[in-house]
């Protein structure tokens, strides 16, 4: 495979992570007409269309002049028919299209698995997600159902395929797969019930940062909501963990103290600093020694909480603003030598990690 077909892989990619995470306002005319036409292709005249603010609005939302049977609530969606409808439509599609192409061009799908669907599936996941998750506890972290099929990892795949190879999907096909990409590229979330279809709008602020070597992006924003729409909803993100507002904007050692959740607590310390944690929490000190895997580094061991100690160290590379990072690492309490402590997380002794010519 070229350089420049992954290349182009890539920007397509881009291109469609745009879309996936675009703060415009949604094109309701556009997505509107979209999503008719899908309803047209099972058999149904158009509906009407519900607009909320947000997708924890829509969740917590019954349209008006909509009654709503037990078997249409949020947790019970894998059930309503609609949903149900186009997921056939287009897992059949998508099955044909893979065996066609996968059996056409099996290096190619290879790559596009690599840089374009595989990616953009990670990206929705830690950066869409979260906000159906704050509101419905059946969206999982690895996905659900109705959802899964609005991630536009699938669609961006085959979009590639057919701009790399020029290939045709036919006429029919190719309504649908036009009509699915025309509403992922024009508004956020939707649910369809027979005559109304609800539709969120897109958020108005969302921050994000690369977290692998695909292009994949998670939530992170370390002054303020990472992701925010019109109706004032907001959410937090630390490095991809969700974590409450004080963490990002307050972030201070008695609040940590008092915090239940370890992850959030780590989030909230790394936010704040270890050494001004330290300072603030007022962790007595142990002993120090200077790092002889980080020359000019001196590595630090602090009394914890109950059962554990804490090592300062100072991150061996440099970060991108030129600077070296300090962290801290809790360590088992039985351990009074900074050297064992380091040695400890690597699986080494005192002595082994003392021989290191440098750590990164």
């Amino acid at each position: 495979m070229s350089v420049a077909t992954q290349l182009e892989a890539a920007e397509i990619r881009e291109e469609w992570l745009g879309s996936a995470l675009s703060t415009r306002p949604a094109d309701r005319p556009a997505a509107e007409a979209a999503i008719s036409g899908l309803y047209h292709l099972i058999g149904l005249a158009p509906p009407r269309f519900h607009w909320v603010s947000s997708p924890v609005t829509a969740l917590q939302t019954v349209p008006p002049g909509v009654p709503l049977r037990s078997s249409e609530s949020v947790s019970r969606l894998a059930e309503w028919p609609l949903p149900r409808r186009f997921a056939a439509l287009l897992t059949a599609l998508w099955t044909e299209l893979e065996t066609r192409f996968r059996c056409f061009d099996r290096q190619l799908s290879v790559v596009l698995q690599r840089e374009v669907s595989g990616p953009l599936w990670q990206s929705c996941r830690s950066s869409l997600y979260p906000s159906l998750r704050a509101a419905d506890d059946s969206v999982s972290h690895r996905g659900n159902g109705w959802y899964d099929l609005q991630c536009v990892s699938r669609i961006a795949h085959y979009d590639a395929v057919r701009r790399l190879t020029g290939a045709s999907f036919g006429p029919s096909r190719t309504r649908l797969f036009d009509l699915w990409a025309a509403q992922a590229r024009t508004c956020g979330w939707w649910w369809p019930r027979e005559h109304v279809c609800v539709v969120s709008e897109r958020p108005v602020e969302l921050h994000t940062e690369v977290w692998s070597a695909t292009g994949a992006v998670r939530l992170h924003r370390a002054d303020g909501p990472a992701l925010r729409y019109t109706d004032g909803w907001d959410l937090h993100s630390w490095h991809g963990t969700q974590v409450p507002a004080w963490a990002i904007e307050e972030p201070r050692a008695w609040r940590i103290a008092q915090e239940p959740n370890v992850e959030v607590r780590r989030c909230a310390i790394e936010n704040l600093g270890w050494g001004t944690y330290i300072e603030e929490a007022g962790l007595t000190p142990v002993a120090s020694v200077p790092d002889p895997g980080n020359p000019g580094a001196e590595l630090l061991l602090y009394a914890f909480r109950e059962g554990t100690k804490v090592l300062l160290a100072v991150n061996g590379s440099v970060e991108r603003d030129g600077q070296r990072r300090r962290y801290g690492l809790t360590v088992p309490g039985f351990l009074t030598d900074p050297l064992a402590a380091a040695g400890w997380t690597y699986g080494l002794s005192a002595e082994q990690y003392s021989r290191l010519v440098r750590r990164t």
